[in-house]
């Protein structure tokens, strides 16, 4: 066994009971342990927010979207929607209209934004996994239905089983013709909700889902468009596509994936992360002062020991090694400790969701905090405190020479 390590072993595990050298050790580990725990608890927290905001937006934003570069609309005849379709691992492609309109049931009325969609976007989205009440149908035969935001329908107070009130929506006409009256500015059609979806409040207040047919005839469109919804393979090379479809597409249009489509908000969810992680990782620093502190005592306790190395013919380089090594033994076993302690308690939370995001009876999402561990989150705190605990041990050890060992004596 290599003799330093040994040495350090046989300090960390001493047997005497009455040594407050151990005692303070144990709590160097404990500190260590508890600031390990909190890190991967804390971070595993955020990636299951994280998990949970992403999944909610990719059941509404595709994986690639195409728009006009000028304008709001483009000719859709005039696009290469068929070499789109043709790409490898492109599965669904989806036409688009989104506008912003009136939309009025019974005395309740607000300003939303209609989203036309083609036929394939029931497919290629996730929107019927995120039904609140009633169910994601646009058409049926020749009856077109409306899916509304959950936020949208209780500010219209609308009624899924009220078949004598339709939902009115209302936009205004290309020609901005007012005459005849306020009446004849707007165009108008009528439409049942087939359903109330619930993704996240921005999007369940403002967006209505309709079919393209029915917007196409509300504002007087024909190859007019606003956008294209791209939605691809699981295991289609994301990256390739884009650079393929803006290609075709041109550089009069902008294509992005969904990361782009929601750029601030990763970003904003990235930053949130790593600023907990630099906070937690200062309190953990302060938690491994306590090692300094431990090191410290130890090295004056076994002065003793030290001389007799000394004159055993041990140099200042293996004493230092020695003491370097119990206080990465702590930072080891404080870091283990804590990395399987907040392991379990993770795998608690994912498992049996104890730990609670509101009432039982409350509308969130989920009920329980989100949990998703990751092996990256892991290697990082690990190494993380292993760093923390030989910088740490690294300043008593280094301070030895300033004791005088050699001028005590020994019984």
């Amino acid at each position: 066994m290599n003799f330093p390590f040994y040495i350090a072993r046989r300090y960390l595990v001493s047997k005497k009971s009455h040594n407050i050298i151990n005692i303070i050790s144990g709590i160097s580990v404990i500190g260590v342990a508890i600031g390990a725990m909190a890190l991967i608890i804390v971070l595993s927290v955020f990636n299951g927010f994280d998990k949970l905001v992403v999944s909610l937006f990719n059941s509404f934003n595709p994986n690639i979207q195409i728009t006009a570069a000028h304008g709001k609309t483009f000719d859709i005849s005039r696009f290469p929607v068929e070499q789109l379709r043709k790409l490898p691992g492109v599965l669904y492609l989806t036409e688009v209209i989104e506008e912003d309109a009136l939309m009025k049931y019974k005395d309740n009325q607000s300003i939303v934004t209609i989203k036309g969609v083609s036929e394939s976007y029931t497919a290629m989205s996730g929107l019927d996994t995120m039904m609140a009440q009633g169910s994601f149908k646009l058409q049926e035969g020749d009856k077109d239905f409306a899916v509304l935001g959950y936020g949208l329908a209780s500010t219209l107070n609308a009624n899924l089983n009220d078949y004598q009130n339709p939902v009115t929506v209302y936009v205004p006409r290309r020609d901005g013709s007012f005459s005849g009256g306020p009446d004849n500015a707007f165009n108008s059609e009528i439409i049942f909700p087939a359903g109330f979806f619930q993704i996240q409040y921005e999007y369940d207040v403002r967006y209505a889902i309709l079919p393209l047919r029915f917007v196409k005839k509300l504002l007087a469109y024909d190859h007019e468009r606003t956008s294209l919804e791209i939605g691809l393979a699981k295991d289609a090379d994301l990256q390739k596509i884009q650079k393929q479809t803006e290609q075709l597409a041109g550089r009069a249009f902008i294509v992005k994936n969904r990361f782009q489509q929601q750029e601030i908000l990763y970003k904003i969810m990235i930053s949130e992360k790593n600023y907990i992680f630099m906070i937690l990782t200062l309190i953990l620093i302060i938690a491994t002062f306590n090692v300094i502190g431990t090191l410290s005592m130890l090295i004056l306790d076994k002065k003793k020991d030290i001389a007799v190395l000394q004159s055993m013919g041990a140099g200042q380089r293996l004493i230092r090694r020695i003491f370097l090594l119990e206080g990465m033994l702590i930072s080891l076993i404080g870091a283990l400790l804590g990395l399987l302690l907040g392991a379990a308690i993770c795998w608690v939370q994912m498992r049996y969701g104890l730990v609670r995001l509101g009432a039982a009876d409350s509308s969130f999402v989920v009920n329980s905090y989100p949990v998703h561990m990751q092996v990256s989150d892991f290697v990082i705190v690990f190494l993380t405190v292993i760093s923390i605990g030989f910088l740490a041990s690294w300043y008593p050890v280094y301070n030895i020479k300033k004791i005088q060992f050699g001028k005590i004596k020994l019984d």
